[in-house]
């Protein structure tokens, strides 16, 4: 079989390697779609702290299982399946609170372990989610990314008194913006980013007002406004933004961090404790998956509002480059790998 293989920072091969067999409790995946997340790139690149070489990239992939393990019912066999990256061990003290996401021991496809940029992947039977005929595949293949916004928003309980503000109209940010929206029917949702191409793309996902803080402050124009967030999702992960948020945040409002900054950030704690403040983070999603699948059979969320570009997997390279170099215009890329 091919797989997509990040050899050492910068190397990408296009690999052949054995077909592999499932183990006890899994099955293996004809994968058919995959999708490119920013991460996919950070490891290409060198720059996931994570991540050990050489590698099977991709964590968002859509497939049909076409062989199992021991331990897995054989109907299972022909399923179409989209795969949750996260692998916990289910009995440390995250697991046991329900956070398998955070897990001591944790275990993510595509960057800990090989992941789905291949013909095929061999994956735990309970990662791999069984999708529903009414649910198409190009659907199926961006589940993983709306688990982000559904673990977000799982932190927070949006209602539809909040008022919401999104930092970054970058894929993570649209999911979010159009859960926000969609699903919790938030009062009203801020979109904020310096690229207007993603502003656009925000408003098609359901925010209700734009602003580019390129060249414009972001607390003024709220103030002039008369705008008190209540709900503030930082999507964009630059260490400017807490303390800012902070600051323009009403009293009693929630913030979630998303991003991975390494950058030490200040932060005035009477800001925080005078307004009563709670501050979450927010990493991959916490069983998850089987929430995006209902809102997709109840029509609620519409992934094909972020994806923009497509490409074969042979064309990864391209792909990729795509992804990091055309920001105003490219979102979610997808690769086929079957038909």
């Amino acid at each position: 079989m091919k797989s997509i293989v990040i050899q050492q920072p910068n190397q990408l091969d296009i690999a052949e390697r054995p077909l592999p067999e499932p183990g006890t409790g899994e099955v293996r995946v004809r994968v058919k779609l995959a999708g490119i997340c920013g991460s996919d790139s950070h490891i290409y690149r060198g720059h996931n702290p994570f991540a050990k070489y050489p590698r099977t990239i991709g964590h968002e992939f859509f497939g049909v299982i076409d062989a199992v393990g021991d331990g897995v019912s054989e109907p299972r066999i022909g399923e179409r399946v989209s795969v949750d990256p996260v692998i916990s061990c289910g009995h440390c003290y995250p697991c046991s609170v329900g956070k398998p996401n955070v897990c001591t021991s944790l275990v993510v496809l595509g960057v800990h372990r090989d992941g789905g940029f291949s013909e095929f992947a061999v994956v735990p039977a309970k990662n791999a989610w069984t999708i529903p005929a009414e649910i198409a595949d190009d659907d199926a293949v961006m589940i993983e990314p709306f688990t982000i916004a559904a673990n977000v928003c799982g932190q927070v309980n949006p209602t539809t008194q909040d008022v919401a503000l999104v930092y970054g109209a970058g894929p993570m940010g649209l999911t979010t913006v159009q859960v926000l929206k969609s699903v919790y029917q938030a009062r009203t949702v801020i979109a904020v980013d310096r690229i207007g191409e993603r502003l656009a793309m925000a408003q098609r996902c359901g925010a209700d007002e734009i602003f580019n803080n390129s060249q414009q402050s972001l607390p003024a124009w709220l103030e002039e406004k008369g705008i008190q967030p209540t709900l503030i999702v930082d999507a964009a992960c630059h260490p400017t933004i807490l303390p800012e948020a902070i600051r323009i945040a009403s009293p009693a409002a929630r913030i979630v961090i998303m991003g991975f900054s390494s950058e030490p950030t200040a932060i005035v704690q009477q800001q925080v404790t005078g307004k009563e403040l709670s501050i979450f983070s927010s990493r991959l999603n916490a069983n998850k998956f089987p929430q995006v699948i209902d809102w997709l059979r109840q029509g609620l969320i519409d992934p094909g509002k972020l994806v923009t570009h497509r490409y074969d997997a042979s064309q990864v390279i391209e792909a990729i480059e795509t992804f990091e170099q055309d920001q105003r215009h490219c979102c979610k890329v997808l690769l086929t790998f079957a038909k």
